[in-house]
C-alpha cells in the first residue's frame, strides 16, 4: 500500500493549492451531486456557503455577548485565543473529565421524561477510553444485554476544554444519539430497515438539534457551558464555509485552515484534521449543520401551525417514533401529525 501511495497516487495528486474537485473536468457537477446526496434542503454549494457565513456572523455576536463578562473582552480574536490556549480553561487530569461527563449524563437522565415520551428502556452509560475520536456512541443491543454507551477519550485530558464536556455529552448521550438509537432499536412497530439502519442526515441532524435543545431543557449550568455549545456550532458552521470554499470556490487547503483559525476557538490540530477530512470526503461535512437547520425548520413550521396546541413531547415522539427516515419524509410525517391535532 505504501508503494502504491508513493509511486502511483502521489505523482497524480493535486497540490494543496487545488484540493477541490472544482479543479477537475466535470468536478463542479460532481460536487453539486455530492451536496444533494448529503444534505436535505435543495441548495447549491454557493447558497450553502452563504448560509455558513450567516451562521458564523450570528455566532460572533453570541461569543461577544457571552464571553465579555467572563473574559473581560469583546475582541473576537482574543476570545478565541483564550478559549483555545488558556491552560486554566482546560483539564489537567482524566478523573475530572470523567466526573464532569458523568455529572452531565445524570443531569440529562433526570429531566428526560419531561421532554420525551416514551423514554428508552435501555440505560446510557459513559465510559472513558484512550483510543478513537474525542467522543463517540455505541447503541444498545436488541436483546437488552448491553446498554447504550457514550465513550470519551481521555488520552490527553488537556485536549478537553472544561466547558466543552457538557455539549458533547448531550450530543453523544442524552438527549442526543442515545434517544435516537435506543428508541429505534426498541420500536417493534416499524420495519427493521427503519429500526436498525442509519441515515447520517437524520442521525447527525438530530444530534446537533439536541445540542440546542439541551439549553431549552436547562442542562447548561452557566454561560461557560453555553460557550461550549457555541464552540460546537463554530465547527459545524465553519464546515459549510470551508467545504464549499475548497470544493466549489477554489480555495486552497491553507485558506480553509486560516478561515477556521480566525473564526473559531478550535485547537489548531483539530482544525487541520477537519480540513483534511473535508478534502478527503467532499460534501459529507455539510450534512451536520444543514440537516440540524432542517429539523429546526420542521419544528418551527409545526409550532407556527399549532400555536398553543404545540406539544414538544408529542413532536419528539413523531420525530423519533418512526425509526430512521429521510428528512423529507420526516417533514411530511410532522405535517400530517400537526394537521391531526385538535
Amino acid at each position: 500500500m505504501r508503494d502504491t501511495l508513493v509511486e502511483a497516487t502521489l505523482p497524480a495528486a493535486r497540490d494543496d493549492d487545488r484540493p477541490g474537485p472544482c479543479h477537475l473536468p466535470g468536478g463542479d457537477d460532481a460536487y453539486e451531486a455530492m451536496v444533494r446526496g448529503y444534505t436535505t434542503p435543495e441548495m447549491t454549494a454557493e447558497e450553502i456557503h452563504d448560509v455558513g457565513l450567516e451562521q458564523i456572523a450570528r455566532l460572533e455576536d453570541q461569543y461577544r455577548r457571552l464571553a465579555e463578562p467572563l473574559l473581560g473582552t469583546d475582541d473576537l480574536s482574543e476570545i478565541y485565543r483564550r478559549l483555545r490556549e488558556d491552560p486554566e480553561l482546560h483539564y489537567s487530569n482524566a478523573d475530572d473529565v470523567v466526573a464532569d461527563s458523568l455529572r452531565c449524563l445524570e443531569k440529562a437522565k433526570a429531566v428526560m421524561a419531561d421532554w420525551f415520551d416514551p423514554v428508552p428502556r435501555a440505560e446510557c452509560i459513559a465510559t472513558a477510553t484512550d483510543v478513537g475520536p474525542m467522543a463517540f456512541y455505541r447503541p444498545p443491543t436488541q436483546d437488552g444485554s448491553r446498554p447504550g454507551e457514550f465513550f470519551f477519550n481521555i488520552a490527553d485530558p488537556s485536549a478537553w476544554a472544561m466547558f466543552q464536556v457538557p455539549v458533547i455529552t448531550y450530543h453523544e448521550g442524552i438527549p442526543g444519539h442515545h434517544l435516537r438509537f435506543a428508541l429505534g432499536v426498541e420500536n417493534d412497530r416499524v420495519h427493521d430497515l427503519h429500526r436498525l439502519s442509519y441515515i447520517a442526515a437524520y442521525g447527525e441532524g438530530w444530534g446537533l438539534y439536541t445540542e440546542q435543545l439541551s439549553d431549552e431543557m436547562g442542562l447548561y449550568e452557566d454561560d461557560w457551558e453555553r460557550l461550549g455549545m457555541l464552540m460546537a456550532d463554530s465547527m459545524r458552521a465553519g464546515r459549510l464555509v470551508v467545504d464549499t470554499g475548497m470544493h466549489a470556490l477554489g480555495w486552497s487547503r491553507q485558506q480553509g485552515i486560516d478561515y477556521l483559525a480566525d473564526r473559531s476557538p478550535m485547537a489548531m490540530h483539530e482544525i487541520t484534521e477537519e480540513v483534511d477530512r473535508y478534502i478527503a470526503s467532499p460534501g459529507q461535512a455539510l450534512l451536520y449543520m444543514m440537516d440540524r437547520l432542517e429539523i429546526q425548520s420542521i419544528r418551527a413550521d409545526a409550532e407556527a401551525a399549532l400555536g398553543d396546541r404545540f406539544d414538544i413531547k408529542k413532536f419528539h415522539s413523531v420525530v423519533l417514533g418512526n425509526g430512521t427516515v429521510p428528512l423529507r419524509t420526516l417533514r411530511r410525517m410532522v405535517e400530517v401529525w400537526a394537521a391531526s391535532v385538535e
